[in-house]
């Protein structure tokens, strides 16, 4: 079975939303994800980057990136990294590469499901201001 790297990552970014997130203290949803983008990126529960991992295991690592070696050229490609990174590196890196590199593509896919709830959230300040 191929690992879906989007699936993954989308839902791992909605899960840190609903767990960290007061939708109150963003005005707009532009401005939520240029925040997401910002402390996304080094945040261990969505890419890993911060520690090096995300799953602490490399085997699992290497299980998902098994059948997205393209997405991993991909990823290596966009950060000027060579093929052999993920030989000096290893799976775990070669893992964190692709979610770092999914990370603004899935934040706004992630952006997209909770659009509706977020501007619930928002609706009771614009009567406030009337």
């Amino acid at each position: 079975m191929t690992y879906d790297y989007r699936e993954a990552v989308k839902d791992d970014v909605l899960e840190y939303i609903n767990n960290e997130i007061n939708f109150e203290d963003f005005d707009t949803l532009e401005e939520l994800e240029e925040h997401l983008n910002e402390v996304l990126f080094t945040e261990d529960s969505v890419t890993g980057n911060a520690s090096g991992s995300y799953t602490f295991n490399t085997y699992e690592a290497e299980e998902n990136i098994c059948h997205n070696l393209d997405l991993l050229g991909e990823a290596l490609e966009e950060f000027g990294s060579g093929a052999d990174y993920s030989i000096t590196h290893g799976a775990e890196a070669a893992d964190v590469t692709i979610r770092c590199y999914l990370l603004g593509e899935c934040i706004a896919a992630a952006l997209e499901e909770i659009e509706d709830d977020f501007n619930e959230a928002h609706e009771g300040e614009e009567d406030e201001e009337e």
